[in-house]
């Protein structure tokens, strides 16, 4: 095979048994989810979550099961009709400071600011071009940076 031919070479993604690939973003349908140390309803549950709609990263598949992993690394199984493909972003969950993030009316460094919001916040994601995505919080649209959200992969592009 030629040097060519190598650099040519698509980076296979991984599939889990849904046929759907691992890892991804989706987010929580209920406003209480029971998340659990394995893949059945034998098993402990370790967490609640309490949040419709909080963005969670699918790492694993087993059966009907989702092993799942939240903004703060917290990692756990729940029944897979508990999710939702919508996704859904957390601003800045790093965010300590009272910083705001700046929500612009396009994505561009120097569009002008449509809303500032806190880290933490969940907002509903319309799409993302690899390197801003176009949120919505409490029907307010705006763009924000990719890399100030956790709920898409850097360089993801999705509309």
């Amino acid at each position: 095979m030629s040097a060519h031919a190598q650099s040519e070479e698509k980076i296979e993604t991984p599939v889990g048994k849904s046929g759907l690939p691992l890892p991804r973003f989706v987010s929580l349908k209920p406003a209480r989810a029971n998340i659990r140390v394995g893949p059945g309803r034998e098993y402990a549950v370790s967490w609640l979550f309490m949040k419709a709609g909080l963005p969670v990263e699918i790492i694993q598949e087993y059966d009907n099961w989702r092993r799942i992993r939240d903004a703060d690394g917290t990692e756990g199984w729940i029944y897979q009709s508990l999710l939702s493909g919508k996704r859904t972003a957390i601003t800045a969950p790093w965010e300590k400071s009272e910083r705001l993030l700046e929500l612009r009316s396009s994505p561009e460094p120097t569009a002008s600011i449509v809303a500032q919001v806190e880290g933490g916040v969940i907002a509903n994601i319309r799409e993302c071009n690899g390197e801003w995505c176009r949120l919505e919080v409490n029907k307010v649209r705006g763009w924000l940076p990719q890399r100030e959200i956790w709920g898409a992969y850097p360089g993801e592009v999705f509309d």
